[in-house]
């Protein structure tokens, strides 16, 4: 399998469906200019900018914000209900990173739908356009359907993410998988992949599309291990060399086991199915080849698996285990500064220093374990 490219535009089918429906739009109201997708996280509280098409290049790029800080729009998501500003002005006031963007950009007005699916509240879908007064009755009634199209279009993929993680989950209790991965394990280094994402976005012409998706795929990175004898899963000491090859089955079998969900499920089409297959098979690779199962050097192992090693490492490191104590932060970035070059990517590496205020964050929500 090769690796994906750097610039993220690894089966970036979402934003190109969202620029079809906005030419669309266009069509009719010519001067609507943007739409976006912010998606709601209710673990961390965080409206997340996801999917965006504008005509002069999105206004906002890799933001975040807790939906608590911005009462307009928590206001929004508690009544499900929709919100017309015909006159972006009135906002000028404020101190919104969110509204002084959208104003540099020239946007002069906008209509914004929460997402809402089985009463539970997903996100935004956000209209902007470059004239004043441009969403009368007539059109926030024309895009109504739309709204309902794009928010559609999200749930739908990330429900049949949710149906993999689901059947996985299900999985290891039926078999009663035992593993030092806690629902806890699984969500922060979600979470801290994300955060090196968002780090390297810039740098590596990541989308909010990659990133969001790099989220959600990361907890199914070992899923493999379903199919190893807990005689050696839950070995506590050294494996022997015929223990250790049986042990590193479980990425082929995790791939296997991938492309069988994703066939019985019928979810070939999903946006970025790859970088699943990536972060299966390779985030036990190493840079100089001296990982396994392919053997797969530097830029030759896909950058969602290099991401995704790191983030485990470090937490699985930090994190307590029957048969160890939790390292601290500075032993575990010391650790992995000792392996850059060898078997971790130093920009990934550098990229959690970086943020490492937002990683101890993450460590502090997310101690126990939240699956019980």
């Amino acid at each position: 399998m090769s690796a994906s490219a750097d610039t993220g535009q690894l089966n970036d089918t979402l934003n190109a469906r969202l620029a079809t429906i906005h030419a669309e739009i266009k069509a009719w109201f010519p001067f609507i200019n943007r739409i976006s997708v912010a998606l709601y996280d209710t673990d961390t509280d965080v409206l997340k900018t996801f999917i965006n098409s504008s005509d002069d290049g999105s206004p906002l790029d890799h933001y975040e914000a807790k939906l608590g800080a911005v009462p307009s729009l928590e206001v929004l998501a508690a009544q499900r209900a929709p919100r017309t500003i015909n006159d972006l002005a009135v906002l000028s006031a404020g101190d919104s990173v969110h509204t002084s963007r959208i104003l540099e950009q020239g946007y002069l007005s906008s209509h914004t739908v929460p997402i809402v699916h089985n009463e539970q509240f997903h996100g935004f879908v956000f209209f902007n356009a470059s004239e004043r007064g441009y969403f009368t009755d007539t059109v926030v009634y024309k895009l109504g359907v739309y709204a309902q199209l794009v928010g559609l279009l999200c749930i739908t993929e990330f429900n049949a993410i949710h149906t993999l993680q689901a059947a996985v989950k299900t999985a290891r209790e039926i078999s009663q998988y035992r593993d030092e991965e806690t629902g806890s394990h699984l969500i922060r280094m979600s979470n801290i992949s994300r955060i090196i994402a968002l780090e390297m976005a810039q740098s590596h012409d990541l989308t909010d599309e990659f990133i969001e998706f790099l989220f959600h795929f990361a907890p199914l990175h070992d899923i493999g291990k379903i199919a190893i004898p807990d005689s050696i899963l839950l070995k506590e000491g050294a494996f022997s060399d015929t223990e250790r090859a049986i042990m590193e089955t479980h990425v082929p079998k995790g791939v296997e086991i991938v492309e069988k969900l994703i066939h019985g499920f019928k979810m070939e089409s999903m946006p970025k199915i790859e970088m699943l297959k990536n972060i299966v098979l390779a985030h036990h690779e190493a840079l100089d080849g001296s990982g396994y199962p392919q053997g797969l050097k530097g830029a030759e192992i896909p950058l969602e698996a290099r991401i995704v090693a790191v983030a485990d490492v470090f937490d699985a490191l930090t994190s307590a285990r029957p048969y160890k104590k939790a390292w601290s932060n500075d032993e575990a970035f010391a650790f992995l500064n000792a392996k850059t070059s060898t078997i971790f990517d130093p920009e990934c590496v550098a990229a959690l220093a970086r943020r490492r205020d937002q990683v101890e964050a993450i460590q502090k929500r997310f101690q126990e374990d939240v699956f019980g």
